[in-house]
């Protein structure tokens, strides 16, 4: 059995998230703490208690989501996990990249939650609230989605934002540009074409001043090289070199999550088992719709986390 690890992107957060981790394992208390205290706020109390709508911020939700999956993996060390015996590699979903470095030891917990929150702040800041849109597009053949962009670009900014795989292709752009690029996807036939009620146009040419302000930060962060390699969203290849990994990441801010390419790559290359560690199970759903042969497990529970150990230990 080989075994990647996988980290859950924006999304993925529900008030009460890490509640039960608090309070079942010190492990997962201190890393809630230490990122209270990266932050200079109590991020935990509104993970744990809300509001709902405070939580989904996005400078909130990415750092939020960063600290439950690694409250996840410091849980598993505690119970006697070593990351570089038993994980061949790490992957994460947008914001979740971060949370697969940070449990591959590229950076610290605390320079992690510091990032994700000038990330979150700098996608926020990049366009104006109303200017810029996301859809998805559902169940249409990835070629089709370029050529739909492509068309709709006359218009204005729009690309292929996550290849999220299962017949799940995210656009996002100006939001002219993407209405028109919907709808030429449904003249093309595809299932469905929605609008997302998100915030900005994420994994487009229009968060370029995000991917300045994520250049100048990652300069000035102490990186490692990973513990085990990292599957890079925008490349679905593993990366082992922490500049590489910072150029990446910049890279990620307006480029495509290859979400899809990832979950084949790990077919493809001996990976059984996906654990998708942190908050909520879509990695695991996007997996088994991708390739039928892998296992997902999501594991954000204390029971979760006893079946986990159980079978990783073995």
């Amino acid at each position: 059995m080989t075994i990647a690890f996988t980290f859950p992107g924006q999304g993925s957060q529900a008030v009460g998230m890490g509640k039960d981790l608090a309070e079942n394992f010190a492990e997962a208390r201190a890393v809630f703490e230490e990122v209270d205290e990266a932050l200079g706020e109590k991020l935990s109390d509104v993970m744990f208690n809300g509001p709902e709508d405070t939580l989904t911020l996005t400078a909130n939700a990415q750092p939020a989501l960063m600290a439950v999956s690694i409250a996840v993996v410091r849980v598993l060390e505690a119970k006697g996990l070593e990351l570089k015996s038993k994980v061949a590699y790490v992957a994460g979903h947008s914001l979740g990249e971060y949370s697969a470095l940070c449990a591959a030891g590229t950076f610290s917990l605390a320079d992690t939650a510091r990032l994700l929150r000038i990330r979150g702040n700098a996608m926020q800041a990049a366009v104006p609230v109303g200017v810029g849109a996301m859809a998805a597009i559902i169940g249409l053949e990835h070629a089709d989605v370029v050529a739909v962009c492509e068309e709709a670009a006359a218009t204005g900014a729009c690309q292929i934002a996550n290849d999220n795989g299962g017949g799940q292709i995210v656009i996002s752009g100006e939001k002219a540009a993407v209405e028109k690029a919907a709808g030429l996807a449904t003249d093309k036939g595809a299932k469905r074409a929605i609008l997302l009620p998100v915030s900005a146009p994420f994994h487009s040419t229009l968060m370029a001043p995000a991917a300045d302000a994520m250049r100048e930060a990652l300069v000035g962060v102490k990186k490692a090289d990973p513990v085990v390699p990292v599957i890079a969203n925008v490349r679905a290849a593993p990366v082992t070199n922490a500049e590489e990994i910072a150029a990446l990441l910049v890279e990620q801010v307006t480029g495509q999550v290859r979400w899809r390419e990832t979950v084949e790559w790990f077919a493809g290359n001996g990976v059984t088992t996906l654990y998708e560690l942190g908050s909520g199970k879509v990695l695991t759903g996007l997996a088994r719709r991708i390739d039928k042969t892998i296992n997902g497990i999501s594991v954000n529970g204390p029971a979760d986390i006893d079946a986990a150990v159980a079978a990783l230990m073995a």
